[in-house]
C-alpha cells in the first residue's frame, strides 16, 4: 500500500496546511501507513459527502484516528443512527440557543479572572494559562459539576490531552480510564440526586426512554465522557489558533478591538481557517471508489476537516483571513450529517466571548515565542505565548 503522507512527521504550526495544499493537488483521497494504516479524505466535497452518507460509512467501528477508544462505546459520536438518536435528543434541549445564552455572563466571568492574572504577569500562554482552563470551568458550569468535580475534570483532562498529543498510548488509556471514573461519579451523583431534566444533561439522559427501557447504564457514562472530552479539547485549540493568528496581525487585532460587532463573524472565519480536527473518521461498510482509489471495507478513513475548509475549489483564497465570504455556510466546522456537532451553539459562543475579553484584556499583544501546534486528531496550537502590550 502507498505511504503518501507522514502524520507522524514534525509539525510547526503553519506546516500542516502548507502539506494539506500540496496533497489537494497531487493527491486528494490520500493513504497513510501510520497507525496500523488509514486513508485521509483532503477535499471539501469528499469530506462532506461521507460525513452526511452514514449508511455507507460508519461511525461504530472507528471514528478517530489514531484509534485511542479503550475503555466503551461513548454516544453519540460512536453510534450509527437510529441508535445515537436518543442521546443526541436528550442533550439538544440543554444546548438551545436559549440555555446557551445565559451561560454569557458566566463565561465572560471566568475569561476575565484569567486574563487578569494573564496580564498582571505581562503576558504567558495563552493556552496553558487561559483557553485550557476556561472550557473546563464553562462546561461544569452547564453540567451541574462541583466545584471538586471541576478541579478533578480539568488535571485528568490535561493528562488525557498530553497523552494523546504526545502518542503515548499507555498513559493515553490510563488517562482515558480516569475520565470514566469521572463520568461514572457524575452518573451516579445525578442517579442518587436527580436533576430537573430541563437543566441538566446526566438527568436528562438517565430520563431517557425507548420502547419503555432505560438507556443502558455503560452507555450513559459513555456519553457523558464524550461530552467531557470533546467540550474541553476543541475550544482550547481554536482560542490557542486565534491568538497566535492575531498576534501576527496586529492591524487585525485593531480592527476587531475598536469594531466589536465583528467579532461573530470574525469567529467563524477562524473556524473555517483553524479548523480543529483532522481526524475524525469513519469506515465504509463495504468497498468504495473515492476519486479513483479504492478504499476496502473496514479500513479507517480520516475526514481532514481542517483541509476541506481551505479547499481553493470552494472558497477563494482559502488561506487568507476574509470577514466577507458569501458562502460562509459551506464551512465544515462544526461537520456534516448526522454527527454534526450538537454543542455547536455553546462552543460558538465560548470563542466569541473568549475572544472579546482577549481583546479586551490589554491595548495588544505580540508572540513571546513560537507557538507548538497539536497532534492528530486535533490541529491547532498547543503552546501559544504571548507578551501584553500596555497602553503608551
Amino acid at each position: 500500500m502507498s505511504h503518501d503522507f507522514d502524520p507522524l512527521a514534525p509539525e510547526t504550526f503553519d506546516s500542516p496546511h502548507e502539506d494539506y495544499r500540496r496533497l489537494r493537488a497531487t493527491c486528494p483521497v490520500a493513504h497513510s501507513d501510520a497507525w496500523g494504516g488509514f486513508w485521509a479524505l483532503m477535499k471539501h466535497a469528499d469530506v462532506a459527502a461521507v460525513a452526511a452518507d452514514w449508511q455507507t460509512y460508519l461511525t461504530s467501528q472507528q471514528n478517530v484516528v489514531p484509534k485511542v477508544a479503550f475503555t466503551g462505546r461513548r454516544p453519540p459520536l460512536h453510534l450509527d443512527p437510529p441508535e445515537h438518536t436518543p442521546y443526541r435528543r436528550a442533550l439538544a434541549p440543554l444546548l438551545s440557543d436559549r440555555r446557551v445564552a445565559a451561560l454569557e455572563p458566566v463565561m465572560r466571568r471566568i475569561c476575565r479572572d484569567l486574563l487578569t492574572a494573564m496580564v498582571a504577569r505581562g503576558g504567558g500562554d495563552v493556552c496553558a494559562d487561559f483557553s485550557s482552563h476556561m472550557p473546563v470551568a464553562v462546561f461544569g458550569h452547564w453540567m451541574n459539576l462541583s466545584e471538586l468535580a471541576v478541579d478533578q475534570l480539568a488535571q485528568v483532562g490535561q493528562r488525557y490531552n498530553i497523552a494523546v498529543q504526545s502518542n503515548d498510548i499507555e498513559q493515553t488509556r490510563i488517562a482515558s480510564a480516569a475520565l470514566y471514573e469521572v463520568a461514572q461519579n457524575v452518573v451516579a451523583a445525578r442517579r442518587a440526586n436527580p436533576l430537573a431534566v430541563e437543566t441538566d444533561a446526566t438527568s436528562a439522559l438517565l430520563a431517557v426512554r425507548v420502547d419503555g427501557a432505560p438507556l443502558p447504564d455503560e452507555l450513559i457514562v459513555g456519553t457523558i465522557r464524550q461530552v467531557l472530552v470533546v467540550g474541553l479539547i476543541a475550544p482550547s485549540v481554536v482560542i490557542g489558533a486565534m491568538a497566535v493568528h492575531l498576534a501576527r496581525d496586529p492591524a487585525l487585532q485593531t480592527k476587531l478591538r475598536n469594531d466589536r460587532a465583528l467579532l461573530p463573524a470574525a469567529v467563524d472565519e477562524f473556524l473555517r481557517l483553524y479548523t480543529p480536527y483532522r481526524g475524525f473518521a469513519r469506515t465504509a461498510e463495504r468497498d468504495v471508489c473515492i476519486r479513483g482509489r479504492t478504499i476496502p471495507a473496514g479500513e479507517p478513513i480520516a475526514l481532514v476537516y481542517a483541509s476541506a475548509n481551505r479547499d481553493e475549489d470552494v472558497f477563494e483564497d482559502p488561506d487568507s483571513f476574509r470577514l466577507d465570504r458569501p458562502n460562509m455556510s459551506a464551512s465544515l466546522a462544526f461537520g456534516r450529517g448526522p454527527h454534526m456537532c450538537v454543542g455547536a451553539g455553546l462552543g460558538r459562543l465560548e470563542l466569541i466571548v473568549a475572544l472579546d475579553e482577549l481583546l479586551s484584556a490589554a491595548p495588544g499583544f505580540v508572540l513571546a515565542g513560537e507557538p507548538m501546534p497539536t497532534r492528530f486528531p486535533e490541529i491547532g496550537a498547543l503552546s501559544a505565548p504571548i507578551r501584553f502590550e500596555q497602553a503608551a
